[in-house]
């Protein structure tokens, strides 16, 4: 058996009876609000029993490396163990895949300790944002899992217009997919900090810009506006991407997740040496590692 299913097993407790038929009792007991643990159970549960249980299942995944399969199926296993995820452990998976990313959306300094608040769609969402690439069903591209993912605010700001410049936005670098008889095409991804205060939202906002009709986040499921469609789509998104000017579309949701997809331009081995080389390493400072 592995390890993850190991863990899995002990958080869920034994199938049946035995030696530790009390303790097993006592731990569903403390879990789900009932069972059996009498009248020392009931003491126990007025002491924060949670907190404790949420330090535990932290250790737990620390020694795990936070992996997210692991986090998904244990979150499966209870509706208790799923509002700790939700709450806790996906914050810290976030955390320990992209510190400086996770401080600058919530308003920390890097290398302190997390917001105990919410970020924008909730802390699943931005950790599926960090690990999985959506993909772009108008090519033909399935989403996956990323094993290592780029997130810069230096990409963020070449998919600003000057009206919203003030906004911090981040943005992954595009994951690149052949496809037959067609050039790549990039999908990439990104999120804002503190969408609702932010000026591309006002703008939005303030212009009625219409939602998709059918387009949803694939993070977090809330309706989306076509930054194309809205007039927010700045050229040097595609110059910064490489791609084709006017091949490239994406989407920002009301949370403030952006996702979206272009057409890759084949470039020879003299170009790349032109400004926009320059910009990356002098954003190299504002970059962030999402490994999987």
């Amino acid at each position: 058996m592995s390890e993850s299913a190991l863990t899995i097993r002990r958080l869920s407790g034994p199938s049946n009876g035995g030696g530790n038929a009390g303790a097993s009792s006592c731990a569903v007991g403390t879990w789900g609000g009932g069972g059996g643990g009498g009248g020392n159970a009931a003491r126990i549960r007025g002491v924060n029993v949670g907190l404790m249980d949420e330090k535990v299942l932290q250790l737990v995944f620390l020694a795990l490396n936070w992996d997210p399969q692991s986090l998904c199926a244990v979150a499966r296993v209870s509706r208790r163990l799923r509002a700790v995820a939700e709450r806790v452990l996906w914050r810290e998976l976030c955390v320990s895949r992209a510190p400086r990313m996770v401080a600058a959306l919530t308003g920390g300094p890097a290398g302190s300790a997390p917001a105990a608040g919410r970020v924008g769609g909730g802390w699943p969402a931005l950790a599926k944002l960090l690990l999985f690439c959506c993909g772009a069903a108008g090519a033909g591209v399935t989403g996956h899992f990323a094993p290592v993912s780029r997130f810069s605010k230096t990409s963020g700001r070449s998919f600003l217009p000057r009206r919203c410049a003030g906004d911090l936005l981040y943005v992954s670098d595009p994951c690149e997919h052949a496809v037959a008889g067609a050039d790549d095409v990039g999908v990439y991804r990104g999120v804002f900090r503190g969408f609702m205060r932010s000026r591309t939202r006002a703008w939005l906002v303030g212009h009625r810009a219409a939602l998709d009709p059918r387009a949803r986040c694939p993070y977090c499921g809330a309706r989306v506006w076509s930054m194309a469609a809205a007039g927010l789509a700045p050229r040097s998104a595609s110059r910064r991407l490489g791609a084709y000017e006017g091949r490239l579309e994406y989407f920002v949701c009301v949370s403030g997740h952006l996702h979206g997809s272009c057409w890759l331009a084949r470039l020879s081995d003299s170009e790349g040496t032109g400004p926009d080389a320059d910009d990356t390493s002098a954003g190299a400072s504002d970059e962030d590692d999402a490994d999987l």
